[in-house]
């Protein structure tokens, strides 16, 4: 086993920085946005958006929440077990398995997804937009699609040869 101290959360990515400005009485008061994404490198992760006046604290929400709303996603031999497709918004981000020594192809949102899941093997597109965080949650929406051969199996009742 590893011996970092934080065993559970061995990734962390921030994807996205944003700035928010107010206007007030004396001027411009500004606050944070942050998306960070969190993996164990083994098949679990999730995201999360923290807010704050600050950049470490709002880093900090987003990591929090990221850690609690983990998702499993099925990873076979370093990459995903078939093509798949997912949306949000105005973002389609396309999942292809890869064969070993190929890497991960992709964006930097997308990557940091794919990094923190522990797929190490992939090819992906994405279409529509390039905003990051609309671009994460869809990589999200593409990964809670696939399916294992076995678990096709078990819910069609049918053997895939």
């Amino acid at each position: 086993m590893s011996t970092d101290s934080s065993h559970s959360q061995d990734l962390e990515r921030t994807v996205k920085i944003r700035r928010c400005a107010a206007v007030v009485k004396g001027g411009r008061r500004f606050s944070f946005a942050a998306m960070v994404v969190v993996g164990n490198g083994r098949g679990k992760v999730g995201w999360g958006y923290g807010k704050a006046n600050e950049v470490p604290p709002s880093v900090e929400k987003a990591t929090k929440q990221a850690s609690r709303e983990q998702v499993d996603v099925p990873v076979q031999e370093g990459t995903v077990p078939h093509v798949v497709k997912g949306h949000f918004g105005a973002g389609t981000v396309i999942l292809v398995p890869a064969g070993p020594g190929t890497g991960i192809i992709a964006g930097a949102a997308v990557r940091a997804v794919c990094e923190a899941a522990g797929i190490h093997n992939i090819l992906t597109k994405s279409i529509g937009t390039n905003n990051p965080i609309t671009l994460v949650k869809a990589t999200f929406d593409a990964l809670s699609k696939l399916r294992t051969k076995q678990e096709i199996e078990r819910l069609r009742g049918v053997s895939l040869s």
